[in-house]
């Protein structure tokens, strides 16, 4: 929990804290690799804002993690943060480490080079199978011509590439690969 200053709450007097969960590592013996997954993991690291940057800014309210994977010398780690400013925002990031050298895992490091293209290919097929039914769903219910379109427009400019192959999360059984399509997040309560 970090506690902000009367100066910088006061025009804001609810938003005086905010709850912080850091991941902690320990465990592994080599003390350079151990130092690089933590500095992957430092919060700086994370969403580019330190604690202070947090305890002099109103919009935090919580920032958490998740471990997705920690098995076969690589952790998978999703991050959180949730604040308010005019309105409510949600930002993730996901990071995956090889514990073995303490650096990030790039596609490069896991996937056959040659074939990165055809792979890149392959999960942007898939993406496009699922956006044409998100398209069909969403357009179901718009009778607005404008934001027909502008729906319409916004999903026809996805495409998964090659660069997008970096970001993708380890399972037990599965490699999902992720993509940021960059709209804002869905309102679930509504």
């Amino acid at each position: 929990m970090i506690q902000r200053s009367a100066a910088v709450t006061r025009h804001a007097p609810t938003r005086k804290s905010a709850f912080i969960l850091l991941p902690v590592v320990t465990r592994i013996s080599d003390s350079t690799i151990l130092a690089r997954v933590r500095s992957e993991l430092d919060i700086k690291n994370v969403f580019s804002s330190t604690l202070q940057d947090y305890r002099e800014d109103t919009w935090l309210d919580d920032f958490g993690y998740k471990v997705n994977y920690n098995a076969d010398y690589l952790l998978d780690m999703a991050f959180t943060q949730n604040g308010l400013a005019a309105y409510p925002d949600t930002h993730e990031k996901h990071i995956l480490i090889s514990l073995r050298d303490g650096k990030l895992v790039k596609a490069a490091d896991v996937f056959d080079v040659t074939k990165l293209e055809a792979l890149a290919a392959l999960a942007g097929g898939a993406l496009q199978i699922e956006l044409a039914k998100l398209r069909a769903e969403n357009l179901a219910d718009v009778r607005d011509n404008d934001e027909r379109q502008a729906l319409t427009d916004a999903y026809s400019n996805l495409k998964f590439e090659r660069e997008n192959l970096d970001e993708f999360s380890v399972g037990q059984t599965e490699i999902t690969f992720l993509y940021d399509a960059g709209f804002p997040p869905c309102d679930q309560g509504a």
